[in-house]
């Protein structure tokens, strides 16, 4: 059994209603969305979903893969501490993963933990998946400073060890666009902003995964996108898979890109 669904999903944490407080409603397609998505999530019931963050601790020359048994984590940062996501890690799945990314030579493993608790880019996801699904086992990691093809490499052991283990498994790529879209967005704007999520919309919504990785590194900086390590990383895992892909929505009006597509696998048992 290798991976039977996966999903792209961004991770503003005002989507949370009890942190929006009524902001949330200016992006009603993506809520609308996100419960799509979640509820596909639901559908396939899997053992193991492998959330792929940019807000887990990053290193330049290190993937970090959440050790441990379990974690907890609350919005605390966004004056909701009582909305807190609480997860039992898949041990096992970590312990092949960390096995098949040394036979390929990848630098990647539970070493250099900072800080336990779930990042919100962890935690926004699992909001909505635990409306429909609560009965899996999570795999925390990490993005890390080196070349989009080795994220890509570290997402095919992903695949690999779900296969091994017959896992089934949903893979959760985590990660907003560019925050350069407005002149008062968070980070300004620039043309590579708009551009770049045009792109990389297209490129995911119609699963054409390899084109991710001729995306520049100074293209992607100016954009100031914040998920395509994580995006690439799930193109690794579903790699040699038949996948129906949905592009299900795209905004932008806080000067963020969010975007939302899935991916289910054609070949199910």
């Amino acid at each position: 059994m290798a991976i039977s669904a996966a999903c792209m999903l961004p991770h503003p944490p005002l989507i949370v209603p009890e942190i929006g407080r009524g902001e949330e409603k200016k992006i009603q397609k993506t809520i609308d969305a996100y419960q799509e998505a979640a509820r596909l999530i639901g559908k396939h019931q899997p053992q193991t979903v492998v959330v792929i963050s940019p807000h887990q601790v990053m290193y330049a020359d290190y993937f970090h893969i959440s050790p441990g048994r379990a974690a907890r984590g609350d919005f605390g940062q966004f004056r909701a501490a009582h909305v807190a996501i609480e997860a039992n890690y898949d041990t096992e799945f970590v312990e092949k993963l960390c096995g098949q990314a040394a036979v390929r030579g990848l630098p990647a493993g539970t070493d250099g933990q900072q800080d336990g608790r779930l990042d919100h880019g962890t935690m926004v996801p699992l909001y909505f998946v635990n409306q429909y699904w609560r009965e899996y086992k999570l795999v925390r990691i990490g993005l890390s400073g080196m070349p989009l093809r080795s994220h890509y490499e570290l997402g095919q052991c992903i695949g690999k060890a779900a296969e091994e283990l017959g896992r089934k498994t949903v893979v959760i790529a985590s990660g907003d666009l560019s925050h350069r879209l407005k002149a008062d967005g968070p980070y300004g704007y620039r043309e590579e902003g708009p551009e770049y999520d045009r792109r990389v919309m297209e490129v995911m919504g119609k699963a054409d995964f390899l084109k991710l990785l001729h995306f520049s590194e100074d293209f992607c900086e100016k954009a100031g996108e914040c998920g395509h390590r994580s995006f690439t990383m799930m193109a690794g895992a579903l790699e040699g898979l038949q996948v129906q892909a949905r592009r299900l929505s795209y905004e932008g009006p806080f000067g963020v890109g969010y975007g939302i597509c899935t991916y289910e696998s054609i070949l199910q048992e």
